[in-house]
């Protein structure tokens, strides 16, 4: 049997061309190197994703409209300028780059927050907002209020308020600059006032926010505040939250320019970025499938001419009793062999290239994550191409067998 084996292969490997071979390896090689060190190079960029401070952290615009000379008059072209209408939040929502929309529900009473330390107290006119839970970066604990059963009123604040006091007040003012740590211990009071009632409410600092601008308390506090102080009518929202399905959407931005909607903050240009970098990765792995589909095809042309000049020997070895499958093994033989040392010499590549990258982007704060997803789609892609392969193979073999 295996003198048989050897005879067969004898006959059928005068033809083989090893150019071609080596070809269809390099052009494989290439494709699959290219898509393999894409993928590798967006998951470990990728990673800095989760960090909320980052500028690819997931992109959340807030949106509002212009403010204009006849928004401060009781007239004009509508009768709230500046609020967004149900018609409008439900455009927003249909839009194909809109994840969710989040309205900021604003106070309709008066708010005074005052706080005691050494026997003397500061105080001012605060404004609060709300918005749903859904929309925070930051997940505090004691998040939430139970009218006649919370302790106080949690609030989430903007950073950049922190920052404002630590650097720009404390700083000119000579009082000492303080941590978040710090200002979360501080107690707080509210004075809630309107509808004919007054009552102060305990409050506390439990969380600190990059995203949103503003004084946060929770939905349900906000709904009994306005219930019980505020004889008016829920308003429409000035402000709207949006997620971006795609970060920096260039359909997003026209939309609202088209509209006249203002973002806060710089996360256009940030979302920008990281539209950018998607589209990049998308483009060179795109370029590196090609390549692998060229190969893929540079294999069929070699396979059909092998057999052409084969034809005579396998017409012998059919008359001798050989089965196309026997024939079509020792092809099977030399194409897995050929992918396994292209998918080995890929990953190597792969390996080099994100150890080259780690040592920068760790410098800018990015980890780099394990590698086996992306051997685990290398594995998967070669497996793909390798059973076309074969598939082509033993098709080419019966065809010549019963020609």
């Amino acid at each position: 049997m295996t003198k048989n084996k050897n005879i067969v292969w004898r006959l059928l490997r005068r033809n083989i061309s090893a150019g071609q071979i080596a070809g269809y390896a390099m052009a494989n090689l290439v494709g699959l190197a290219i898509v393999l060190t894409a993928i590798q190079f967006y998951r470990d960029i990728s990673t800095v994703w989760d960090d909320e401070d980052s500028f690819f952290s997931e992109d959340y615009v807030v949106i509002s409209k212009k403010v204009t000379g006849l928004s401060l008059l009781p007239f004009g072209e509508s009768e709230h300028p500046t609020r967004f209408s149900k018609e409008e939040i439900a455009d927003i929502e249909a839009r194909p780059w809109s994840g969710k929309v989040g309205e900021f529900n604003s106070a309709a009473f008066n708010v005074y927050a005052k706080v005691s330390f050494g026997g003397s107290s500061m105080g001012s006119d605060l404004f609060l907002e709300s918005i749903p839970d859904d929309f925070f970066d930051v997940s505090p604990d004691g998040w939430g209020y139970e009218p006649g059963r919370s302790e106080y009123v949690p609030l989430i604040i903007s950073k950049d308020y922190l920052s404002l006091y630590n650097f720009g007040f404390a700083t000119s003012r000579g009082m000492p600059q303080v941590s978040e740590e710090v200002i979360s211990m501080v107690p707080l009071q509210l004075s809630l006032s309107g509808n004919g009632r007054q009552q102060w409410v305990n409050a506390r600092i439990v969380g600190f926010s990059s995203r949103l601008n503003t004084i946060a308390v929770p939905e349900d506090f906000m709904r009994w505040a306005n219930s019980e102080f505020s004889d008016t009518p829920a308003e429409a929202p000035s402000r709207l939250i949006v997620k971006l399905d795609h970060p920096g959407d260039p359909e997003a931005e026209s939309y609202l320019e088209e509209h006249g909607y203002e973002t806060a903050g710089d996360r256009a240009a940030n979302g920008k970025a990281a539209y950018f970098l998607s589209l990049v990765t998308s483009v060179v792995i795109a370029v590196g499938l090609v390549i692998s589909l060229l190969a893929f095809f540079i294999l069929l042309l070699s396979i059909y001419l092998l057999m052409q000049k084969n034809r005579e020997k396998i017409h012998e070895l059919m008359q001798l009793g050989y089965t196309p499958s026997q024939v079509a093994r020792y092809y099977h033989l030399i194409i897995s062999c050929v992918n396994v040392a292209v998918l080995g010499a890929a990953l190597a590549v792969m390996l080099t290239g994100a150890h080259y990258w780690r040592e920068p982007l760790s410098t800018l704060g990015v980890e780099p994550v394990s590698p086996w997803m992306t051997v685990a789609v290398g594995v998967g892609l070669i497996l793909l191409i390798t059973s076309g392969n074969l598939a082509v193979v033993s098709r080419a073999v019966r065809k010549q067998f019963y020609s």
